[in-house]
């Protein structure tokens, strides 16, 4: 089969999949013939430079989600030709992961794609797993958004904006979402948005969001901080802004009387909510904005489009037939 193999820093430029042997099943563990995976930012840390740490399992196949058909099951529970996806709890990092035709898996965090997504697409399945389990998370587990909740999306043309976008107004809610780019802003206008702001300072712009999903990270938290009205949640789950931590930051004059500050981590996916993603993707007829899709051949110039931006959506590179 072929595979992206790595062991130091990799640009674009030198990610050429090669030939190496199809693993084998060990007790588990499954082996899924990889039909479609999304490009993922993590990925790219990890060829950029993570792939140094003394953590990371070297040579490794990077790719931390995928979706494709068992090819055996070993002694799990699947079954030979199942529809399943797959993401986190290692992948590309302490075992091999989806830049790959097969991937050996470990069963913990293979999912069973449910009845509902059986008429989409595999590039239209590889764009769900990990974006909207972590959107998804973000907003139910984070934020415990309900219908009629009025929504900020902080950082929002990114994929994982547009599908946390998407759900939130399949649910019936008000969105209000930032971008710093105004070329950028017609995107959102495109999904439903009520409101499309340029990111800046909004804590005086009295928005009235009573929760906030903060994608940019730690340079605008203190500031989304101010902007939520009080009883309001802000869910921080991303780092677009490139900083992680807060410096200086007093706990408790940072966060307003009566505001509530929660974050979502999405290492930790479990069957049951991966079946409710795709039937509510499925029930609302919900597209992931797909930026492109190359063929596996082709992974060197997906890779090529991620490391140089300014796209909008989910790279999707297949393995179809």
């Amino acid at each position: 089969m072929k595979a992206l193999r790595i062991e130091g820093v990799t640009p674009a430029g030198e990610a050429e999949p090669r030939e190496v042997a199809v693993p084998q099943t060990k007790p588990g563990w499954l082996l899924v013939r990889v039909r479609g995976f999304g490009l993922n930012h993590s990925e790219q840390v990890l060829r950029l430079g993570e792939i140094n740490a003394p953590y990371v399992r070297k040579p490794v196949t990077p790719g931390i989600e995928c979706v494709g058909e068992v090819a055996d099951p070993g002694d799990t529970r699947f079954v030979r030709g199942q529809h399943v996806c797959a993401l986190m709890g290692g992948m590309g990092r302490s075992f091999d992961g989806s830049y790959a035709e097969y991937a050996l898996l470990p069963e913990h965090h293979v999912f069973a794609l449910p009845e509902s997504a059986s008429e989409l697409d595999w590039d239209v399945l590889a764009a769900i797993p990990e974006t909207f389990y972590t959107a998804w998370g973000s907003l139910f587990e984070g934020l415990r958004l309900q219908k009629g909740d009025s929504l900020l999306v902080r950082g929002g043309t990114c994929a994982l904006g547009f599908a946390a976008i998407q759900i939130a107004k399949a649910l019936g809610c008000r969105v209000i979402a930032t971008a710093h780019r105004e070329k950028r802003l017609s995107e959102l206008t495109s999904l439903g948005c009520d409101a499309i702001i340029d990111d800046g300072r909004l804590a005086e712009m009295r928005l009235g969001c009573n929760k906030v999903l903060e994608l940019v990270g730690a340079s605008t938290l203190r500031d989304s901080l101010m902007a939520v009205r009080k009883g309001g949640i802000v869910c921080q789950t991303g780092i677009l802004g490139g900083e992680g931590a807060l410096s200086g930051f007093d706990v408790i004059t940072g966060i307003p009387n009566g505001v509530f500050l929660t974050g979502f981590y999405s290492n930790y996916p479990d069957q049951e909510t991966m079946s409710e993603i795709f039937d509510f993707v499925a029930k609302h007829g919900i597209r992931p904005v797909v930026a492109k899709v190359f063929r596996f051949d082709d992974l060197c110039e997906a890779l090529r489009m991620q490391d140089t931006g300014g796209f909008a959506g989910k790279i999707v590179v297949t393995n179809k037939e």
